[in-house]
């Protein structure tokens, strides 16, 4: 028999003690967040027929999906990206209903990509849509959401970059381009990618003033008065309608009082096909990628059965917390609770002490006290990493002892 496997495959990872209580108190201040909106928890398979991750759909490439078959021999895919299921979910069961639908979810995403520089090919992303509200107020909301819950977690220096992919689209159909060139620009700016774009507009013979529209597109970001350039720019109803967009939805965000973390990105176009309006994202120091992400999308729905607009946006939780540890932000977990350490004769003293902080909704711990002696430091030690504020210590002879955290603290500070 071969020797057993104590390791986990490349790109996943296992998240235990202290760093996942720290993971769970984050999500729980963002869930407050969504809570507080109106949004409604909803969970969906983790795999589901592949049609709904498909091409067509405009998600992740199908060589990124982990595939594998069922008995019947349907294609199913685990889920790379929550917004086509929670499509499909509106679509099932909201198909009758006209006013606006708030959805939330937790849960993982598995993405099978071999380039994987850091990232992680299962990660939790928590997230909200909003659907059936085509308006403004509503990319608004979706954006001061995503602000407020990030600030929830403990983040407090962030900054969300807003574009609209109508605008290079607009730019795009006015000089012609094919939607194989189209999409390998929009690569190419989504990337900052000048040179490669600048080769493949010459290459293509695109007209030089369509070029230079396009190519200034790399210079287009910065604070609100960067959108008046860009309507400057433009002379197609596409593009203008685009700006105009994005200028009410910056006065909806002054509204809600989070203009300080927005700022404008004319070249911000996302991977993801299925978008057709503003897109976002919200970058922080410590990572190099966003730590959340999201964006309108009018059409998805529609593949399902059901015509309606959505906008939604997702937080990559494990991106999140590897930010807030570099900056010294993470959640603070307060001790609570107890650890009891019984000897031989004591058990029945110990287990009603813990019943009866149990039914006040304390944490209790129950360990048998070593036949060897376990010295008083071993316990200190286990207390610290299950977090448990006390120690009490039930003696044979019928004698008891405890100390709380800081009293443990300052006997070891003292030896």
């Amino acid at each position: 028999m071969g020797k057993a496997l104590v390791h986990t495959p490349e790109g996943v990872r296992d998240i235990y003690g202290e760093e996942y209580r720290r993971k769970l108190a984050a999500e729980e201040g963002m869930r407050r967040v969504l809570s507080s909106y109106g949004y409604q928890d909803i969970q969906t398979p983790t795999f589901e027929f592949f049609d709904v991750f498909s091409r067509e759909i405009g998600t992740t490439p199908s060589r990124e999906l982990y595939k594998f078959f069922d008995k019947e021999g349907n294609t199913l895919v685990l889920r790379p990206d929550f917004t086509p299921s929670m499509a499909r979910c509106a679509a099932k069961y909201f198909m009758g209903e006209k006013l606006p639908i708030r959805f939330s979810y937790l849960g993982n995403t598995f993405t099978n990509t071999s380039s994987l520089q850091g990232r992680l090919k299962e990660s939790t992303q928590l997230g909200a849509e909003l659907i059936q509200e085509p308006s403004v107020e509503a990319d608004g909301e979706m954006i001061a959401l995503m602000a407020e819950a990030l600030m929830a977690a403990g983040l407090e220096e962030f900054q969300i970059s807003v574009g609209h992919v109508e605008y290079f689209k607009g730019i795009c159909a006015q000089a012609g381009l094919e939607e194989e060139t189209e999409w390998e620009l929009r690569e190419l700016i989504s990337t900052k990618n000048f040179f490669g774009a600048q080769e493949l507009l010459e290459r293509k013979a695109v007209r030089r003033d369509y070029q230079d529209v396009l190519l200034k597109m790399y210079d287009l970001f910065g604070s609100s008065p960067i959108l008046e350039m860009a309507r400057g720019l433009v002379n197609n109803e596409r593009s203008i309608q685009a700006v105009e967009r994005l200028e009410a939805l910056y006065r909806v965000l002054c509204a809600y009082g989070v203009e300080k973390y927005v700022s404008f990105d004319l070249g911000l176009l996302s991977k993801y096909r299925y978008y057709t309006g503003i897109v976002f994202k919200a970058y922080t120091y410590g990572v190099g990628d966003a730590v959340a992400k999201g964006g309108r999308y009018d059409t998805l729905l529609g593949y399902f059965g059901k015509q309606a607009p959505a906008v939604g946006f997702v937080v990559v939780a494990d991106d999140l917390l590897e930010a807030l540890s570099r900056q010294g932000k993470s959640p603070r977990i307060p001790s609570s609770g107890a650890l009891i350490v019984y000897e031989k004769g004591r058990f029945a003293d110990a287990l009603r002490e813990a019943q009866r902080m149990r039914t006040r909704g304390e944490c209790v711990e129950l360990i048998p006290a070593a036949a060897d002696k376990a010295s008083p430091d071993a316990y200190r030690e286990r207390a610290r990493a299950s977090m448990r504020s006390e120690i009490r210590y039930l003696r044979a002879d019928g004698t008891d002892s405890g100390e709380t955290e800081r009293e443990a603290e300052r006997i070891e500070g003292n030896g």
